[in-house]
């Protein structure tokens, strides 16, 4: 099911009134607004364009994954991330040993890991 809520985000984020977004993919502001509160769920068509406009992907667009956001000095990009990731990182968190030790150095975690199951 399409998220409305996460597209008033995205364009809310990038700085686009309802109406920027609405020229963009030769819509009405109107249908923009249904959109993202749910009342209409886009064509096939608007999701590509959305997904072309935000660089995300259509799982994020339909509520299957989230998304961090990051930034450098080159770019601001968003990076998808499943349930199961979330999951596996709160698993992580929930021992303050392992989670320091993933944190504060991930290639010696990585190692760590690496040489327990090898």
């Amino acid at each position: 099911m399409f998220k409305g809520e996460r597209l008033r985000e995205l364009r809310i984020d990038k700085g686009l009134s309802q109406q920027n977004l609405a020229d963009m993919i030769g819509a009405s502001k109107s249908l923009i607004s249904c959109y993202e509160n749910g009342k209409r769920t886009p064509s096939l068509e608007n999701i590509i364009s959305f997904m072309e406009i935000f660089g995300v992907s259509p799982d994020y667009l339909l509520g299957a994954d989230h998304l961090i956001k990051t930034a450098t000095r080159e770019d601001e990009r968003y990076l998808p991330i499943t349930n199961e990731e979330i999951t596996f990182i709160n698993e992580i968190k929930s021992n303050k040993l392992v989670y320091n030790i993933l944190f504060e150095d991930p290639k010696r975690g990585a190692e760590l890991i690496k040489k327990k199951l090898g």
